[in-house]
């Protein structure tokens, strides 16, 4: 039997939402990187990214218990 959907669990799909979306500016900035020589900001950037992408998966697993 299904558990009813709580308002973490609303808040821990925005958050994947979330996660989405900057994975989404982390694969653009690493593109960025690897098109253009000497682009340290953009794999800067998508080294920022992708740790925040992680930070914020980790709250929805952390708000579905």
């Amino acid at each position: 039997m299904m558990r009813p959907m709580t308002a973490f669990d609303d808040l821990a799909e925005q958050l994947d939402s979330i996660a989405e979306q900057l994975a989404d500016l982390a694969i653009d900035r690493l593109r960025t990187a690897l098109e253009d020589d000497g682009a340290d900001a953009a794999a800067a950037e998508e080294r920022r990214l992708t740790k925040a992408r992680r930070r914020i998966s980790e709250a929805a697993v952390l708000l579905r218990g």
